[in-house]
Order: C-alpha cells, then structure tokens, then sequence
C-alpha cells in the first residue's frame, strides 16, 4: 500500500499537529491539502474532492462532525479519518455508524496512524444504495428524475403494470426539495361523469347533489405535483381540458366563473401507446405533444435482474420488520427461481409474492414454493429443506428449461438429457411438468 500521489485533505487547527502531518504524508508521497478552520474546510471541500479526509473533532469555529455531515450529503462524499480525544470516542463511534471510515485516537504512533490512512485510501467505498434498484438501467433513470426536477417540464412515464411509474413520478417529485403537495389521480378508476368534478373542482350548486364547494385535484396540488396515471384512459371531453389547462396555466371550477391559475407541474403516466391510441382517434395527438415534451420509459423488471434479489430483501425486510413471523430471510433457491421467472406483473407482483410468502410459509426462509405456489409443489414437506428435496428442485428446473429450449417436444429433450423417453416421462410426472406438445 502506498500514499504516493494520493489527495488527501487535512484539517486541523493546531499549527504544530497540522504541520507534522502535513510534512510526513507529503513525505510518503501525498498531495496534501491542509485546512486550519472549518469555514476553510467546506469551501475547500465544495471546490475539489480528496481521496479521504483527516480530521480533528475540535475546530476554532465549529466541529468535525459538522463538516462531515454536510459533505455527506453530495454524491461521492470522501471517507473521513477521525482523530479524537479519549473522551470523544463516542462520538467517533457514533460517526462511524454514521458513515466515517475510521478514527484514532489522540495520542497516536505515526506508523499506525499511516496504516490507517492507507487503509481508507486503498478500501473500494461502496457505492450508495439505489433507491429504484442498483441495476444500471435504474441508476440511469433515477439519473434522468434528478435532472429533471431542476425543470418544470411535463413528464411522461410510460411503462408495463406494477413497472413503478408512480414511485418514478414521487421520486421526481420529492427531488424538487419542498415542492407542495403530491397529487395522484388515476384516470381509469375515476368514472367519466365524475372526472371533471374531481380533476377541476366544483361550486356549489353546480349540479344535483353538490351541496358545497369542492377543490380539485388542479387546485389541491398547489405549486406541487398533478400526477395523472393512466392517462390514456382519460375521457375526450377531459382531454380538451386538459390541454387547455396545460397551455394556459389556469382553469375554473365546474360552474364556476373564477379563473384560477395551475401551478403544479403535471406528470402522466401509462402502459398503453399513445400513439396508437392517437391514430385510432381515441386520445388527441396536440395533448399527446403537451404531456410528451419529456418522455421517461420505465423498464420491465425481467429487463433488469440485478433488481431482483435487491427488491426482495428489501421487501422482506420492510414487511418483516413489525411482524411476529419467523421469516430470517429468502432461501438461494427461491432467489434463483424468482430470477427466471418473466414478472408480468413486475415490482407489484413481485411485492404481492414477498407478502403472501411471508403469512403462509412456515419458514425460516423462503422456499420456491413460498414465492411461487401456482407452479405447483416444488418440494415433498419431508424434503423441504433436506438434499433430496434440493436435488429434486435442480433436476426439476433443468427437465423444464432443456423442455423450453426444445419446444416442449419429448424426444428431443430426452435426446439432449441422455435418457430415454420413458425415464424422462416418469421424471416430468413426478416434478409435475407438463409437455407442450409430443
């Protein structure tokens, strides 16, 4: 291990220590960068980024820990070097959970304390955890909503069912900092009579039963989010509207004489084609330009597996959390069945399987059976968990992909197994697997 060439940053107000260290890391080969003051360290620190950052807990005007949880915050924050007082290991222990790479305590030799810098200079910092997955597709969209929320665009998220279209647009949203409210209307549950009463409000009086003023969603989401799901479901009538909502920033309320003016930015989803649905005439192609100026497609989930294994222990640890079952995790097995398996229902579905595995399976872990009980018993109760039933799983799942791969016909698959056509029938049988064809 070797320090040479290496940017670190220092920070320490006592002219003595600072200059000590300063000389003997520039002595092993470091570009060291000394800051005496706090002030001084987060200008410094906004303006270029060290490969890790030693610092004293006690500074003129302010602390340490002041400095690291702001840099924390930015992307690729550096990994920090404590050095602290006896009576400040707590704190530097709380730091480390916090994040901090690692601490000494004061006095130190040098060779240990260079050890340690070494350490924190050499270690791979982990990236941070995605918040839409860690696959690279995911990454790059959670990328995009960043961007844009810098924007006040129209957004149009496009994707198949249970995709995560709305956690997109409230990610998209909550991005924007403190941006109002967050409206969600799904278009296809509202019925059509009703639509312009819950999109646009009502005065009272407007019509049989309105017996008071009602603001609608336009007019609840404030300077915040209109979120319109399934847009492509929206009546025609509400589809002139909208486009004029969205060209003159205002609206009234039905019945209403008052113009109000729109303020949210309006973000719309669907899994349909617009454009087909625009040359059959059932959406209009102007509001089609409106909501499209900036068009995000959402990824399937079969399209990113690296998602997968990460969503459930997310969920089972999210739904596990304040439960009395004694689910300790997911079984190898279970997660590579959920890898082959095509998700049509997507992150939903995948949720919906986490949940219901978790209140039926009698556990510890997740079996394939747990997370996929329409394909059948996977394993004899007696084999659950023992090497037979293992095996039998393996055996099972290879008969079933050689099958696919051969278009469901026997002989074919029972040529590239090696057996006979007898012996593989028997096997499908048992493993309950049924042939496409002869």
């Amino acid at each position: 291990m070797s320090l040479e060439r290496c940017a670190i940053g220092l920070i320490e107000d006592d002219p003595i220590m600072g200059e000590s260290l300063a000389q003997r890391l520039a002595l092993e080969g470091a570009d060291v960068t000394w800051w005496k003051t706090k002030a001084e360290a987060v200008q410094g620190l906004a303006k270029r980024r060290p490969q890790a950052v030693i610092c004293d807990l006690k500074l003129p005007d302010g602390n340490g820990e002041e400095i690291f949880l702001e840099t924390a915050k930015s992307e690729r924050a550096p990994p920090f070097l404590f050095m602290t007082a006896f009576g400040e290991i707590d704190q530097a222990v709380r730091l480390m959970r916090c994040g901090a790479g690692d601490y000494v305590t004061k006095p130190f030799e040098m060779s240990s304390f260079l050890e340690r810098v070494e350490s924190l200079v050499d270690s791979p910092q982990p990236e941070s955890e995605g918040i839409l997955g860690v696959s690279p597709a995911m990454r790059a969209l959670e990328g995009t909503l960043g961007r844009l929320a810098k924007v006040g665009a129209p957004v149009l998220l496009t994707g198949e069912t249970g995709s995560g279209k709305e956690v997109c647009a409230r990610l998209l949203h909550a991005s924007r900092g403190k941006a109002g409210p967050f409206m969600a209307v799904n278009c296809a549950a509202i019925p059509a009579e009703l639509m312009e009463s819950e999109l646009f409000g009502h005065e009272k009086g407007a019509f049989s039963g309105a017996h008071a003023r009602h603001l609608g969603y336009a007019e609840r989401a404030g300077t915040g989010t209109l979120f319109l799901d399934e847009i492509g479901d929206l009546p025609p009538k509400l589809q002139a509207k909208l486009l004029r909502l969205l060209e003159e920033r205002s609206f009234t309320r039905v019945g209403g004489e008052q113009v109000i003016p729109f303020k949210a930015r309006v973000v719309c989803a669907t899994n349909v084609d617009l454009p087909q649905k625009v040359k059959e005439g059932s959406f209009r192609e102007d509001l089609l330009y409106r909501i499209n100026v900036v068009h995000v497609p959402v990824p399937p989930l079969r399209d990113r597996g690296e998602d997968i294994v990460w969503l459930i222990d997310r969920f089972v640890t999210e739904l596990t959390e304040d439960s009395v079952v004694r689910i300790q995790g997911t079984s190898a097995l279970a997660m590579e069945t959920a890898l082959t398996h095509d998700w049509p229902g997507n992150v939903r579905e995948l949720r919906n399987r986490v949940e219901r595995a978790i209140a039926l399976s009698d556990g510890p872990l997740l079996m394939p059976g747990d997370l996929f009980p329409d394909l059948g018993p996977v394993f004899k109760p007696s084999q659950r968990e023992g090497l037979e039933g293992i095996r039998d799983e393996a055996e099972r799942r290879h008969i079933a992909r050689v099958l696919a791969e051969n278009d469901g016909a026997v002989l074919a698959t029972a040529k590239a197994l090696a057996v006979s056509r007898t012996t593989l029938w028997e096997k499908m049988k048992r493993h309950g697997i049924a042939p496409a064809r002869e």
